[in-house]
């Protein structure tokens, strides 16, 4: 609506239950900058939180991951929010935290299984429930592959923090699978394989390029 709204239409109530819009005769030409992608973002908060050490996140809108940003420092994750920038400074104490996954505003579907990675090496027990699609802990199995105590009840993923995950071959079912696990290879003790990579692609570019530029050692390998 926004880009619409440049263009010379009348939309009223975006992002609300009730969007008016009246017609216009035309539109016009106008250039619009396309706004940063917050699941990316979000993805690679989570990755500063978890290996340590200090990652600023720029461009971003951090208005667009308000509920992300509040449950980071429930866990005790301390981040430096700017305008269109973030820092987090990862390496301290996780506290565990009960999320539940809603709508924009509300916590992102699509950071579940990155999150439920960061909680699996908080202190005490955390839930996560999830409210927006159903089978989405498919990648659960294979994080439990690593170490992860994970428990499924319903539509809720019971997790008790362990102190550290071990590297092993596992498999990306989708997109944010393929996330989740990366970053648990990233913290994991030897090294981890992740299969059926392609996923990743969907909603990340050249992400291993990105994580190695923040010291990651990590690599793409063609199946034989």
């Amino acid at each position: 609506s926004q880009v619409l709204n440049k263009m010379g239409a009348q939309i009223d109530g975006a992002g609300s239950e009730v969007m008016t819009i009246e017609g216009v005769s035309a539109l016009k030409p106008v250039t619009h900058e396309i706004m940063p992608d917050r699941i990316e973002a979000g993805t690679f908060l989570v990755a500063g939180a978890l290996a340590g050490g200090t990652v600023e996140v720029a461009p971003c809108v951090p208005s667009h991951l308000g509920a992300l940003l509040q449950k980071l420092e429930e866990e005790h994750v301390k981040l430096e929010i700017k305008e269109n920038s973030i820092t987090v400074k990862g390496g301290g104490s996780l506290k565990g935290v009960n999320v539940t996954t809603l709508p924009f505003p509300g916590f992102p579907t699509d950071m579940q299984a990155q999150f439920m990675v960061l909680l699996s090496l908080a202190e005490g027990m955390s839930a996560i429930t999830e409210t927006v699609f159903e089978n989405r802990f498919i990648h659960v199995s294979e994080l439990q592959r690593m170490g992860a105590d994970i428990e499924i009840k319903g539509n809720t993923a019971i997790v008790r923090g362990v102190k550290h995950l071990s590297g092993a071959k596992v498999m990306a079912s989708d997109l944010r699978a393929s996330a989740s696990l990366i970053l648990a290879g990233l913290v994991a003790r030897g090294p981890t394989e992740v299969t059926r990579i392609y996923h990743i692609d969907r909603g990340y570019e050249a992400i291993e390029k990105k994580l190695r530029g923040l010291g990651a050692e990590l690599g793409r390998v063609k199946d034989s």
